[in-house]
């Protein structure tokens, strides 16, 4: 991006961040403000009408930086789905899930973007213990999706021994970080899975979730057993 075009806010193909933010706050729907406002996130726009226009944006790394940088949620949200993943620096990433306070900006910004970053494992590391547990969270998810899709390396007794110490008494989002952990060995490592579900029936952690007709409860015993039962090669 040239200087020009940095100090106007304008990206090299024309657009403003001033326009995207009008845009942004046209789709403002105070109904689904209130909805979002429940699980913690500030923002008002319906999230397939953002979709919408990430898609009509199409990928644009520099207007994303510039979106994220103001701070507001359903901009960094856009920023996300317009990125280029891979072109985040890893101080950059740190610095971006330590600013990332609401749980769809968190959520998607761990899963969308670095997941798909070179970094990830290098940060799935300095996160894994940090004193942040929304920062820990996101070392959490990222140990998730290793104990599912790589899990060569991973000490998968050392984890659910920290699970079982700390689960219980860990913040929500980290809470709901390790109960995911949990609930993803027992599916896919058959050899610990006992010893998952007892965890999860003695921590009785989000036992009581409420959970939607037709959905499967994160409780971690429920989740399992119904997991393992729909793919019985498990």
């Amino acid at each position: 991006m040239d200087q020009e075009a940095e100090v106007a806010g304008t990206t090299l193909d024309g657009t403003t961040v001033a326009e995207v933010m009008a845009e942004l706050a046209a789709l403002e729907d105070p109904k689904a403000r209130e909805v979002n406002e429940k699980h913690g996130d500030d923002h008002g726009v319906n999230l397939g009408r953002l979709r919408a226009l990430a898609k009509r944006l199409k990928t644009q790394q520099e207007l994303a930086r510039q979106l994220w940088a103001t701070g507001d949620t359903a901009a960094r949200l856009l920023a996300i789905l317009i990125c280029r993943p891979k072109a985040f620096a890893r101080d950059e990433l740190d610095g971006m899930v330590r600013e990332a306070r609401t749980p769809k900006v968190h959520d998607w910004l761990v899963n969308y973007v670095v997941k798909k970053n070179p970094h990830a494992e290098e940060l799935r590391l300095a996160w894994f213990a940090d004193p942040d547990p929304v920062v820990a969270s996101a070392g959490w998810a990222l140990t998730t999706e290793r104990v599912a899709k790589k899990p060569e390396g991973l000490d998968l007794t050392g984890l659910l021994d920290v699970i079982e110490a700390e689960m219980r008494d860990a913040p929500d989002r980290l809470q709901w970080a390790m109960n995911h952990c949990l609930a993803q060995i027992g599916i896919e490592h058959a050899e610990h899975r006992a010893r998952a579900i007892d965890i999860g029936e003695r921590l009785e952690v989000l036992k009581e979730y409420p959970t939607s007709p037709g959905c499967t409860s994160p409780f971690a015993p429920v989740w399992i057993t119904e997991m393992v039962r729909r793919q019985p090669d498990r």
